[in-house]
């Protein structure tokens, strides 16, 4: 049975390397991009309105084992994925838009389950928990922009695109950035 436990700031620094075990097995990234990513996940928690959710298989063989996390915090000028995406919408389609959707947000900022676990509605689940009850207009997130999983997931729960093809600086990879008003009703 899978169980979805909160966890603030705190605790989520001290699981961080359980999170990042989650991440790096479901992403696969390039090893000398972990430490960096760590570090960004890490002070990620320092950001307001952080909130993290564990997705706790309760019953696994030697006891509960976290096998998925998601978490966000309220966006703000002065965060680098705030302001880089902020500027960007704004250019492609108007200070009007990005206040709309960026000017009072809810930043999910990272979505992972352990891939012995996907496919059983736990992001989704994860995602309908993380939102509920958050005061924010809206909720946006940056995901890879090709058909995957994750970007089906979004498109189905609602969450359109507001950016595409869009290149974070320094980056190679396309991303989209999606967004959708809040309150998600749970499907």
């Amino acid at each position: 049975m899978i169980e979805f436990r909160g966890a603030g700031p705190a605790e989520f620094a001290e699981r961080l390397d359980t999170v990042m075990d989650i991440y790096t097995a479901a992403m696969r990234p390039p090893a000398d991009q972990i430490p960096g990513r760590s570090a960004i996940m890490r002070n990620h928690g320092t950001y307001p309105k952080f909130q993290c959710y564990f997705a706790e298989w309760r019953d696994a063989p030697g006891g509960p084992r976290i096998v998925g996390f998601a978490y966000g915090f309220r966006g703000a000028p002065g965060q680098w994925w705030h302001d880089v995406v902020y500027r960007a919408l704004a250019d492609r389609a108007g200070a009007d838009a990005a206040d709309a959707w960026l000017g009072y947000a809810f930043e999910l900022a990272e979505i992972h389950v352990h891939p012995d676990h996907q496919r059983k509605g736990i992001g989704r689940a994860m995602i309908n928990t993380l939102c509920a009850g958050r005061p924010e207009r809206t909720a946006v997130l940056s995901t890879h922009d090709r058909p995957t999983v994750a970007r089906h997931l979004y498109s189905a729960m609602g969450f359109m695109d507001l950016l595409s093809r869009f290149v974070f600086p320094g980056g190679y990879e396309e991303y989209a950035i999606v967004g959708r008003r809040l309150p998600l009703t749970p499907s």
